[in-house]
């Protein structure tokens, strides 16, 4: 009988939690949420990653105690003592350290690097502050690796598993060379950890980078830039006037939306609808009425990286930034995106309306667009127009967590 299904993926959560499956042999399916949507979606509302379903409808989330209860299934007594510490000294501090990774050091990792990332505004003075608690935090590793092995004791325990897995991100995007050379310890053992036989196949290609993620470019200065001409190559063109008017003016490419034509449903109106009327009343019931899916159609957009959000407002942020880089495509497009839950339990969700019948040529035009996920609705299914109208309503909870924030695309 089998022991149970983990719903993982590669989310940094998710690792220790295979990697254990795989090294005690225990007899439990690794599905990866994507595979099985709908299933995942019922048995867990809240879509954490990792969870875990066991027999006769035991569920649990929250990676530390899915850790543990995977090493309490293995029948390897010597093994189980190594990972969870065999008195309550060494168990206490096996938890202290992933409770702080867990909470504190990720925490400040994922406000370091998102940003330079792109995925929240770019601020230097949250960046800068975050890297700041990351030195303060990082301290206390070294400090302790300086003198010991591990972390715990002198073999590998789970706060090794877990300690070293979460900070992967760290070396993913913050910590260079200069970094590095002034944290030996952490790098030995990081390197120690992660060649462990538990790990070492989930890390067979990572790298460590040259130097820390470069600030996002500030694009209006760019422009600016690029368009500005030396003096004296401005006084030469200004002498020579004919010379401009031979040249023929570079056509700005179509958008490939707008090769579909006028369209019946006209978007601006509604738009107009949504700002301007009460929403359940009278907004969605227009739009129902005038809505023509052969024109348009509609589309849950998902955050894929659910698990690394922190704070709601800086979800919000994300959702603000994702909405600008669309501009190129906003008048072919309507659309809400809500962030669910509570600081550092939450998500972001969507619903958005687009012209024709594929999602790609809409979002592509925005840099982090393959951060969603896009799943066509089917207005003529009841789940899917409630869906709609839920996200553009936004007076009902998603996923049993009420909405705290959003933005509208219009």
């Amino acid at each position: 009988m089998s022991q149970g299904t983990l719903y993982a993926n590669f989310r940094i959560r998710g690792i220790v939690p295979k990697c254990l499956v795989k090294a005690l042999n225990l007899d439990v399916n690794i599905v990866e949420p994507e595979q099985a949507p709908e299933q995942f979606a019922k048995d867990f509302p809240l879509q954490k990653i990792p969870s875990f379903a066991g027999p006769k409808g035991f569920k649990l989330t929250e990676s530390m105690a899915i850790n543990y209860y995977l090493i309490q299934l293995s029948s390897d007594e010597k093994l189980k003592a190594r990972l969870l510490g065999s008195d309550l000294n060494t168990q206490a501090q096996i938890i202290r350290w992933q409770s702080f990774v867990n909470s504190d050091v990720l925490h400040q990792i994922v406000n370091a690097f998102a940003p330079l990332r792109g995925d929240v505004p770019y601020n230097k003075r949250a960046v800068d502050a975050a890297l700041e608690q990351l030195t303060k935090m990082t301290a206390i590793f070294e400090d302790r690796l300086k003198e010991y092995t591990y972390l715990v004791n002198e073999h590998i325990t789970l706060a090794d598993l877990v300690c070293a897995t979460t900070m992967t991100r760290g070396f993913n995007y913050l910590w260079g060379k200069e970094w590095r050379a002034e944290h030996p310890a952490i790098v030995r053992w990081f390197n120690t950890v992660t060649a462990c036989d538990m790990l070492k196949h989930e890390f067979v290609d990572f790298k460590f980078i040259d130097a820390q993620l470069a600030p996002p470019q500030n694009k209006k200065k760019e422009k600016k830039a690029s368009e500005a001409k030396p003096a004296a190559e401005k006084k030469k063109a200004e002498k020579k006037p004919e010379a401009a008017a031979e040249a023929p003016a570079e056509k700005k490419p179509k958008h490939p939306l707008e090769l579909l034509g006028r369209s019946t449903f006209v978007l601006d109106e509604w738009k107009r609808k949504y700002s301007n009327e009460d929403t359940r009343p009278v907004a969605l019931p227009w739009f129902w009425e005038h809505y023509n899916p052969e024109e348009y159609s509609l589309w849950k957009v998902e955050y894929k990286y659910n698990d690394e959000l922190t704070l709601t407002f800086m979800s919000n942020n994300l959702i603000g930034g994702f909405f600008n880089r669309l501009s190129a495509s906003t008048k072919y497009m309507f659309g809400s995106m809500v962030v669910y839950g509570e600081n550092n339990d939450n998500g972001i969700v969507g619903a958005v309306l687009v012209r024709g019948q594929d999602s790609v040529p809409a979002f592509d035009v925005a840099p982090d667009w393959e951060s969603y996920s896009y799943t066509k609705l089917d207005p003529t299914k009841e789940e899917d127009k409630e869906f709609v109208n839920n996200m553009w309503a936004w007076d009902k909870p998603v996923n049993g967590k009420e909405i705290v924030d959003g933005k509208v695309l219009k």
